[in-house]
């Protein structure tokens, strides 16, 4: 298992050169000798669509999506079989976003790869992934496949983030959900289901009891006293 970090510039070593941080994982494990090592960062970066003349600069030299193409790059360098995403693209610009999404989707069809993708954007886990859970306060309210999810969300806090994603086309109207009130605290959850302040359809029930997640028999499970 490994893990891309959310800031490339804060999780690469600013005093190491590119090789190095790459080749690190490698030196840590013992594999390899130095000339191995120095041919495994050239597969790498190119691997994630850099050349080989990128180990030997810093990450101060270098945009936010090569350095993010570096994390990955490290992140590959002892084979995983997971990769846990930790909101990869969410400090990139818009278009170098696609470029990286692009990325990981070639190379988990090309290593056989799994990721634990997190991350705000829905559109983005709509396109990264192929089962969902989505959280509210540090606690899972709804898990389905992808598809399942994005035609008929059952929790009203999952309604209210696939309804809350722009539409290109101005004629399209639809059902606007939109939760009441601010985030509660994670340091003063609320008693009951903790989405009930916020929630158009709480009833007394969701005020005092918290919901178990359930199987909705649909491939979906989601943890509300609708169902």
């Amino acid at each position: 298992m490994q893990i891309v970090f959310q800031d490339p510039f804060g999780s690469l070593n600013p005093r190491m050169r590119v090789g190095g941080i790459i080749a690190e994982p490698l030196a840590i494990y013992g594999q390899d000798d130095a000339s191995g090592r120095r041919r495994r960062v050239s597969e790498l970066l190119e691997v994630v669509g850099l050349d080989s003349t990128f180990a030997e600069r810093y990450p101060h030299e270098l945009s936010g999506g090569q350095r993010q193409r570096i994390g990955i790059a490290a992140a590959l360098a002892l084979h995983p079989s997971l990769i846990v995403a930790d909101e990869p693209v969410s400090a990139l610009d818009v278009s170098i976003q696609t470029q990286v999404l692009n990325l990981l989707m070639d190379l988990r069809r090309r290593f056989g790869l799994t990721y634990l993708f997190i991350s705000h954007d829905l559109h983005v886990v709509l396109h990264m992934s192929d089962r969902v859970a989505v959280m509210y306060l540090g606690e899972i309210v709804e898990v389905g496949s992808r598809d399942a999810i994005h035609r008929e969300p059952k929790h009203p806090y999952t309604q209210g983030l696939l309804a809350a994603i722009p539409v290109a086309d101005p004629t399209l109207r639809r059902e606007r959900i939109i939760p009441k009130g601010e985030v509660a605290s994670p340091l003063a959850v609320p008693s009951g289901c903790r989405f009930h302040p916020r929630c158009p359809f709480a009833f007394d029930r969701c005020r005092v009891e918290r919901p178990a997640l359930r199987d909705l028999g649909v491939g979906q499970q989601a943890a509300c006293h609708l169902y």
